[in-house]
């Protein structure tokens, strides 16, 4: 394994990770977030932000793997591999907890949707991003 393309493949994933999750549920859908607060199905804001430290530990934990499960099938097809994996991804992980949040907790249908397709666009780039950045060591 190359494992500088490998560092360089998951701080990049998390790099578009944070900043994909801020535009869609901070921007998009934080106005929806707010009123499900409000009926106490989520945490009030300032509650969530005192465990800001636990979503940075998931976020650094999902990268790793998430490149290093890649990293595991790397086929070297370039782009489409990329976006393969990202929707193997999004299928596996995204599906399973969106339809798992609606059985558990009081969300609306549409929301696991709204999540399936989210997940759909924020894996497939991050696939892409682990395609374009990773490579392995010459020889290999």
């Amino acid at each position: 394994m190359n494992w500088k393309r490998f560092l360089s493949a998951a701080l990049f994933v998390l790099v578009a990770q944070v900043v994909l999750d801020f535009i869609f549920h901070t921007l998009i859908l934080g106005g929806y977030y707010s009123a499900f607060s409000l009926s106490g199905l989520f945490r009030p804001e300032s509650e969530m932000a005192s465990f800001f430290w636990v979503r940075i530990i998931t976020y650094l934990v999902f990268c790793f793997f998430f490149v290093l499960i890649f990293v595991r099938g790397y086929e070297n097809r370039g782009l489409m591999e990329g976006i393969r994996y990202g929707i193997y991804m999004a299928i596996f992980i995204g599906f399973v907890m969106s339809f798992n949040m609606f059985v558990w907790f009081g969300i609306p249908y549409w929301l696991a949707w709204v999540w399936i397709v989210i997940d759909l666009v924020e894996f497939i780039i991050m696939g892409i991003i682990a395609a374009l950045v990773y490579k392995p060591r010459p020889g290999a």
